[in-house]
């Protein structure tokens, strides 16, 4: 006679009170879509949870669209923004492709660039 015991793990994952409704930048990808979470993962046995694998719930921020996960120890840009803050004010980072940066750029609407002619 045989017996199956399924062995495995499982995450129990949830908002991060003070931070939820927090949006972050991923440092990975670049997107605003990163969340704080809590995260403690279990040893199971049937499906059934166990043992705790850590000590403690792990506080990170975890990016929605990558899946990339970072302490949140490591982002004092988030930490400032608990309870609902505002961010910390930073330097504008546009990106140097996305057409004229101000009036009297190159390119802009009504200006005739050498060497093309308008039909």
């Amino acid at each position: 006679m045989a017996i199956c015991i399924t062995f495995g793990t499982q995450e129990f994952t949830s908002r991060l009170k003070g931070y939820e409704n927090v949006t972050a930048q991923c440092h990975n990808c670049g997107n605003w879509s990163a969340h704080c979470v809590t995260r403690w993962p279990w040893f199971t046995v049937c499906f059934v949870p166990v043992l705790p694998l850590s000590t403690h719930k792990y506080k990170e921020v975890i990016c929605h669209v990558c899946r990339f996960a970072q302490d949140l120890s490591n982002r004092p840009d988030v930490e400032s923004q608990a309870g609902g803050a505002a961010p910390p004010p930073g330097p504008y980072q546009g990106h140097p492709g996305w057409g004229p940066q101000g009036p009297g750029a190159s390119g802009a609407l009504g200006q005739q660039q050498p060497g093309y002619v308008y039909k």
